[in-house]
């Protein structure tokens, strides 16, 4: 895992120098987004095996870590960074506040950290990190270094599932439809290749109405939407005879395509985005997906008319 992180341009950007007094880490990958700032704070203080092992702990007195693993900043925690950032590292000369799920952080509690952001004390530097740009204010974007973490490659995200995994079937499968994130590969194979079996059970559209009641009572909704996108990206190369370049095996395939003319695969994919931008803003997932079913279907009804 670590050997993912090292590759992101956040951490080559502290490993290699200080990025200024207050930066702005963007990864959209929110369960390694705070092991990666972790990793940032080792190397901003340089990767001293004892400091690093506080760090790791989150007990080093002069890395300061908020909030708690999986809260949200509050106006407290502000009233307290503004309170600590005025007193002197415990043991060297600089001090760094990590500012986990910065993207969570409301609008009161942002707008009370500018001025500590614009003119922090002499030695205090900031980390900050964040699932999506637009979570921040324009202000406290005004004020940092952005380091953007762009997705990792379908090789990348395969290499590091073959160390974590090796051995375990659908690694190849999992790298190919995770969309860049790192966790979202990792539940695919955890899930042993129920989200690709769902996937294509929704597409045979059958008890479709039971299924999507399944599906709406999980919590893991990226996985199966992961799926659902590589399995209608595979079946367009199977019909376009490109089957052996497709991530999940052909042979599963070959039914759907026989199915699916070209063109309601193509119209299910921007349904799928539709459904998907609705499941970012906390939709159900069995009601986005039921949606998306009576969509195809009205689709494929259209095209046999046409035929």
């Amino acid at each position: 895992m670590k050997q993912l992180l090292h590759a992101t341009t956040a951490y080559r950007a502290y490993s290699s120098g200080e990025p200024g007094a207050a930066a702005l880490v963007l990864f959209q990958d929110e369960p390694l987004l705070r092991p990666l700032l972790k990793e940032c704070a080792k190397a901003f203080f340089g990767g001293e095996e004892r400091i690093c092992r506080l760090i790791e702990e989150e007990s080093f007195s002069d890395c300061i870590f908020l909030p708690a693993a999986g809260g949200k900043l509050t106006v407290d925690d502000a009233a307290r960074i503004i309170d600590e950032s005025i007193l002197r590292p415990v043991e060297g000369t600089k001090k760094l506040f990590v500012l986990d799920g910065f993207h969570r952080a409301s609008v009161l509690v942002q707008n009370k950290l500018l001025k500590v952001l614009e003119e922090p004390p002499e030695g205090v530097h900031f980390l900050l990190g964040a699932t999506a740009e637009h979570a921040v204010l324009p202000t406290v974007l005004s004020r940092v270094q952005k380091l953007a973490v762009p997705p990792f490659s379908e090789e990348e995200i395969y290499a590091a599932l073959t160390r974590a995994y090796a051995g375990s079937a659908g690694l190849k499968e999992a790298a190919a439809g995770s969309g860049g994130v790192y966790s979202a590969a990792e539940r695919l194979v955890k899930g042993g290749g129920e989200e690709f079996r769902l996937a294509r059970q929704l597409l045979a559209l059958e008890d479709s109405e039971k299924l999507c009641r399944a599906l709406g009572e999980r919590s893991d909704k990226e996985s199966f939407l992961a799926a659902l996108r590589l399995t209608l990206h595979d079946i367009l190369l199977v019909q376009a005879g490109r089957g052996e370049r497709a991530a999940l095996p052909a042979t599963e395939l070959t039914s759907l395509a026989r199915r699916y003319p070209t063109g309601v695969l193509l119209a299910a994919q921007r349904f799928l985005r539709d459904a998907e931008r609705e499941v970012r803003f906390n939709a159900n997932l069995g009601q986005c997906a039921y949606a998306f079913t009576l969509k195809l279907k009205k689709e494929l009804e259209t095209w046999q008319k046409l035929s």
